[in-house]
């Protein structure tokens, strides 16, 4: 039902970064990255016989509705205030977003915040940024190529970047990076062509699959925005791009980069709000349709994640209007954990929980939707908290090459 992160120990080419940990570690060299060595641990599976799966369905299943509701939100509140982060997440969401207004100025002052969003040291929320690196970048350490350069640059110059990446944002204390752009196109003057890793359908699939392979022994990476910005003319931000492309002719183009990042064992899939109208007239995010899509044709199996459900209100249009009814409508239509940052206040996280339970309780959202949600969530943040490392300056690293 869930795909297992592949947790195990691995070489990853890092800058100026490492990680000591009580298990064994490997190291390797990438031309013009500083040689670290890199490890994490194995699965949560030596104290407990079950896996994260397992163990998720049996935590989900001692949930009350508005628990579980509550565990599929990602919230999201501008402060660097580490006590009222804290109080924030009291009320059980399943995760956080670090935004601009969260960094503060000094990487203590970034790990004492990133550490006070977990209320329950036993069950750490996921903690989410977008890392991309060069156009959208929250971390201002951040110097690594970006898709800028990497989509003319070889492919081994992405895993390198993204490794570096990874390494980065797990230093923070970060758990998931929204940062694999798998849009594709070769038309400079859409809004997504400075952040695609690709021009072509095939030079995106290797530098996605690239990027997927580095990040994940390290950070839960992301593939975006699904089904695909390419052929989608607009921003997303203001409105609902809207394309006619046809399925045969998506599955040719723009389905291949995400294919091939969903084949490298992503662990969470975004949802985009854009709309191809001869799939469906909805946009993707609340589209039932594109989530069978994703779910039985390409084989995803991981946690699907809205993009910030603020920019549906953003799009002006009055049937979204309503943040608390597009959260119902994502959940309904096969997302697993809903993303709010446009126009979010301190109390919209719990607005949506409150939809969400009274949707479940009146019978207009089937429960068994919201618990399959919640368990796929839940299975991320066990196995996210599973892989540990301590990070340090590497002080003795050598440029390679």
């Amino acid at each position: 039902m869930f795909r297992r992160r592949a947790w195990a120990v691995g070489a990853v080419a890092v800058a100026g970064l490492c990680a000591l940990t009580a298990s064994s570690t490997a190291s390797a060299q990438v031309a013009g990255v500083t040689e670290v060595a890199v490890a994490a641990t194995v699965p949560m599976v030596a104290a407990d016989a079950a896996g994260p799966e397992e163990r998720a369905e049996t935590l989900v299943g001692r949930m009350t509705t508005a628990e579980q509701a509550a565990s599929i939100v990602m919230g999201h509140i501008p402060t660097t205030d580490a006590a009222a982060v804290n109080a924030y997440m009291a009320q059980g969401l399943g995760g956080f977003i670090l935004m601009g207004a969260n960094i503060p100025a000094t990487d203590a002052e970034l790990a004492t915040l990133t550490a006070s969003l977990t209320v329950d040291p036993g069950l750490p929320p996921l903690i989410a940024i977008d890392q991309e690196g060069g156009i959208v970048s929250r971390l201002p350490a951040d110097d690594y190529a970006a898709s800028t350069t990497l989509k003319s640059l070889p492919v081994a110059d992405t895993a390198a970047a993204f490794s570096a990446r990874a390494a980065l944002v797990a230093k923070s204390g970060i758990t998931v990076d929204f940062g694999t752009v798998a849009d594709v196109t070769a038309d400079p003057s859409s809004f997504i062509y400075g952040r695609a890793l690709g021009t072509d359908p095939q030079s995106s699939a290797e530098r996605v699959a690239a990027a997927t392979a580095a990040q994940e022994p390290v950070v839960a990476s992301t593939l975006k925005h699904f089904p695909g910005h390419g052929a989608a003319p607009g921003d997303s931000h203001h409105a609902i791009p809207s394309t006619a492309e046809t399925l045969d002719e998506w599955r040719a183009k723009d389905a291949v980069p995400f294919v091939a990042g969903i084949d490298a064992g992503a662990s969470l899939l975004m949802f985009g709000h854009l709309a191809y109208t001869s799939v469906d007239p909805a946009p993707a995010s609340l589209s039932a349709r594109w989530h069978e899509i994703a779910r039985d044709e390409l084989g995803f199996d991981g946690v699907i994640v809205t993009d910030d459900l603020g920019m549906l209100q953003s799009s002006g249009l009055p049937e979204y209007a309503d943040p608390v009814a597009n959260a119902i409508a994502a959940v309904a239509a096969g997302n697993d954990l809903v993303l709010m940052i446009a126009g979010s206040t301190a109390d919209t996280a719990g607005q949506i929980v409150a939809g969400i339970t009274a949707a479940v309780d009146s019978g207009t959202l089937p429960a068994e939707r919201l618990s399959d949600a919640a368990t796929r969530v839940m299975a991320l943040r066990l196995q996210s908290s599973a892989a540990s490392a301590e990070w340090t300056l590497c002080a003795e690293c050598e440029p390679a090459g």
